[in-house]
């Protein structure tokens, strides 16, 4: 996953991204170095730290000691099939310091830059349907015209079967945090800076948590078996994986079970886009609960199955933060202090948020 960004995975959970030849290299190292300085007080920058992958200094190979790199997290780590999505943003993808023909080579790499003030850089999407990933590098972003640009962005969140509008309502709300950052500060601009997307692609590691859950109707669930705090999770079986004193239960979906699809497709309804409705069907009852020595035997047997496939799950707003994403900021050969806002990142970040609202509310 991380050629997408070229870098180098460590084994132990960092990535390593070769220092780029001066200025550039030594000014991204000294944005690190400001942003995470122990004594850093700055609320300004320990704000920002929250929307960066984490800095673990520089690292120079043994055989090489003049070749240095930066130590950052894989913040694609925790995933098990990341889908990324590299999105450069700004007006200007060149700095204030360019030449007249740095400049000029930057505007015909993509001309719509000022206008639609986003470029996806590369993309990498994991279908579901055929355990394969699609891949699109820049060329595919520069072809984006603003009459194009929502569908392209919205090939990201498609999973083969369906299109993920958790996920993209979860990115909102992240960008939206990232430009609350930037209309409260006025000391950094930055040029040719990306935000990179993360998501889970396959079904396995995707955990719905159902925490302060509402149940529509609760006709023959059993107390303690569908507490709140209860762990709905997607895996290859529909079983009980273990059960706590307190009644959690961890149901597995199968992935196989087309039904699944629609907690996603569910999962935005145009009046509230945070309201997800989960509906549990066609669960044969052989193989789906397996005994455990925490839930009564009678609790599985009768017709708990058959009124629990009825049962909606009406999640809160702030279980939708939970959706399994991360939007951090990435690539800062290009940061200059400033005096004034970043209007052109910002004017960039409103648009994307624009263009994702779009995706969500079609």
């Amino acid at each position: 996953n991380a050629s997408l960004l070229g870098i180098l995975q460590h084994p132990d959970g960092t990535v390593l991204k070769q220092l780029q030849p001066p200025p550039r290299g030594p000014r991204e190292q000294e944005f690190y170095n400001k942003v995470y300085d122990p004594n850093c007080c700055d609320s300004i920058l320990l704000e920002l730290r929250k929307y960066l992958p984490k800095y673990f200094g520089v690292w120079s190979p043994p055989t090489a000691p003049n070749d240095t790199y930066l130590k950052l997290e894989d913040v694609t780590r925790k995933f098990n099939k990341p889908c990324i999505m590299d999105v450069k943003i700004g007006q200007k993808s060149y700095d204030p310091y360019a030449s007249v023909e740095k400049i000029q080579q930057q505007v015909s790499k993509y001309p719509l830059m000022e206008e639609i003030g986003f470029l996806v850089l590369g993309m990498r999407v994991y279908h579901v349907s055929s355990d394969s990933y699609e891949t699109q590098n820049q060329h595919y972003g520069r072809n984006l015209t603003k009459e194009t640009v929502k569908d392209g962005i919205s090939k990201f969140f498609h999973s083969g079967y369906c299109l993920r509008k958790d996920v993209v309502a979860a990115s909102i709300q992240k960008i939206e945090k990232i430009l609350e950052w930037f209309e409260g500060q006025t000391q950094l601009n930055f040029y040719a800076s990306s935000l990179l997307f993360v998501y889970e692609g396959s079904c396995q590691a995707t955990t719905v948590r159902l925490n302060d859950v509402t149940l529509v109707e609760k006709r023959g669930v059993p107390k303690g078996v569908l507490a709140g705090g209860d762990v709905l999770e997607c895996n290859n079986n529909i079983h009980v994986i273990n059960s706590t004193e307190n009644g959690k239960i961890e149901a597995s979906v199968s992935k196989g079970l087309s039904k699944f699809y629609a907690l996603h497709k569910k999962s935005c309804s145009k009046r509230h886009h945070s309201q997800l409705s989960l509906k549990v069907e066609n669960l044969e009852q052989d193989n789906v609960w397996k005994s455990s020595t925490c839930i009564a035997q009678e609790h599985l047997n009768g017709n708990v199955l058959p009124q629990l496939e009825k049962v909606f799950y009406h999640m809160p707003a702030e279980t939708k933060e939970s959706a399994n994403v991360e939007v951090r900021m990435i690539d800062f050969a290009h940061v200059f202090p400033s005096n004034a806002k970043d209007e052109g990142y910002i004017y960039g970040l409103k648009n994307l948020i624009t263009v994702l609202q779009n995706i969500l509310d079609n």
